[in-house]
């Protein structure tokens, strides 16, 4: 008896033991319990939080927030055959059925942002439980909460009402959120950018390259503007300006990342970090801005590359005659920021193009560069606060500011209607910089601005790129919008898009 007794407790210890072993996570092998642990531990985590940010600017966010505007447009190639998606994107007319559409573009930029919240979450519920040094966890966290609030802002001006997550998604239910409202949406980007100002360390202080209390300020500012709280954002926006840890640089083109050096700089605010090279770091957005098809050696002279390849297929983000003839006579702007190159077999004209200036840098191989893309700089805090002011009428003050940005332009002060020389100062200093779709709709004026710009393309559309015979399709400018539908592909897992 006493023999089956033991016999019957040892099973039992084993079936225990059994069990609580299905529970212990291997200690040769990366998870969330055993992972989220150092510091060493959360900055790699939050590393990799940034670098949803290089896909979206290397491809598809220049097209929704600048190729659908009037600063640039997409260029034709009757050669090609296919027509890109891009195109729908430029024509404001992607097709969508009951607010989903299947349009690549629209669907990588939802992920990217969506892989940037869920990258946060996961620091954000794990860090308070590590033990590190109070002043680094404070330096990520406050990292992971300007990059949730980064991409629901995003979110919220290119999508509208979208799910909100807070929490790691664990299961498929947790995926399926219904949609927020935009009200709600707003709410939270304004929680996590306050909470991030005083966890962040200033420019000076902070490692090159990662956010700052300067950003984290800019971005809640450029949120207070969009939602018209003038108030708010002039106190964030001075606050910027007086800490002392940002200026214009001399000369406009001197404000743009080179591929290898000039990053980060004092006029800095934010930018996405690449990084030329084999370790999956490159930029490749030069290659998604100049029109085709294009020839080897006509590559090879634009960007100095040991090993330069012909591209075809379809040019986007080809400056249109609208932002060309946007510059004052004497900007120095223009030639900071738009250049003329020659297509040898373009089916266009002479096959004399412009191009965007202010990110080509001569890189050593073909479709890898390392040039940063600009986020927030100095040039549009001076700028938000003077709209700020000028929104509360404080326009003498409001003047000052924007006179700063224009003088560094090569031009003087700014004459007119102050409001409307602020909007349109904005265009000429951020072009390209994926700022235009957004002022527009912000402002209320996207359906007159690009209904005006979509008969000017119908009109004449040699003018906008198109060769001799060859016409806008017919539905092109037929269906704007001022919010993308929901991607297709992530309907298919949310029943409530």
């Amino acid at each position: 008896m006493k023999k089956i007794i033991i016999l019957l407790g040892l099973l039992g210890f084993m079936a225990t033991s059994c069990e609580d072993e299905l529970t212990i996570f291997p200690e040769d092998s990366l998870s969330v319990p055993t992972f989220f642990q150092t510091e060493e531990d959360f900055t790699q985590a939050v590393n990799a939080t940034y670098e949803p940010l290089r896909n979206m600017y290397n491809r598809s966010k220049p097209f929704l927030t600048e190729m659908s505007s009037d600063n640039t447009y997409y260029a034709r190639n009757t050669a090609f055959g296919a027509t890109e998606q891009q195109e729908d994107i430029a024509d404001h007319a992607i097709p969508s059925d009951g607010d989903i559409t299947a349009n690549v573009h629209v669907r990588d930029v939802y992920r990217d942002c969506y892989s940037i919240i869920a990258r946060a979450n996961q620091i954000l519920v794990s860090i308070d439980d590590a033990e590190f040094d109070e002043t680094a966890k404070a330096n990520i966290k406050g990292q992971a909460l300007f990059l949730r609030a980064f991409a629901y802002f995003d979110l919220v001006q290119l999508y509208g009402s979208v799910p909100m997550h807070l929490e790691p998604v664990i299961d498929r239910e947790g995926a399926a959120l219904p949609l927020s409202s935009e009200d709600v949406l707003y709410a939270q980007i304004v929680q996590d950018a306050q909470t991030a100002i005083p966890l962040l360390p200033p420019k000076s202080v902070q490692q090159p390259g990662r956010v700052t209390s300067g950003a984290a300020q800019t971005l809640l500012a450029n949120v207070h503007i969009v939602l018209q709280q003038w108030a708010q954002a002039e106190t964030l926006l001075k606050a910027v300006v007086n800490s002392n840890e940002y200026m214009l640089m001399p000369d406009y083109e001197d404000a743009f990342s080179g591929n290898s050096d000039n990053k980060n700089n004092m006029e800095s605010v934010f930018e996405v970090q690449y990084r030329e090279g084999a370790d999956g770091l490159q930029g490749s957005f030069l290659y998604q801005f100049i029109p085709r098809p294009i020839e080897a050696d006509e590559v090879g002279a634009l960007t100095g590359t040991s090993n330069p390849q012909p591209v075809n297929g379809e040019g986007n983000n080809i400056p249109t005659p609208d932002i060309i003839e946007a510059y004052e006579d004497g900007d120095l702007r223009e030639d900071g920021s738009i250049m003329y190159i020659t297509l040898s077999e373009s089916f266009w004209n002479d096959g004399v193009y412009p191009i965007i200036k202010k990110y080509v840098e001569p890189h050593a191989l073909h479709n890898n560069h390392g040039m940063n893309f600009p986020v927030y700089r100095y040039a549009e805090v001076l700028l938000f606060l003077a709209e700020a002011l000028e929104e509360q009428g404080k326009g003498g003050e409001a003047i000052t500011y924007l006179n700063q940005v224009r003088t560094r332009a090569g031009l003087g002060a700014a004459t007119g209607d102050l409001g409307e020389a602020i909007f349109n100062e904005r265009r000429v200093e951020l072009a390209f910089e994926n700022k235009r779709w957004f002022d527009l709709v912000r402002t209320g004026r996207a359906l007159e601005v690009i209904t005006a710009h979509g008969n000017r393309i119908k009109a004449n559309p040699n003018d906008y790129y198109y060769p001799v015979g060859a016409e806008p399709r017919g539905n092109a400018f037929t269906g704007f919008r001022l919010r993308y539908a929901l991607p297709a592909s992530e309907s298919e897992l949310n029943p409530n898009f």
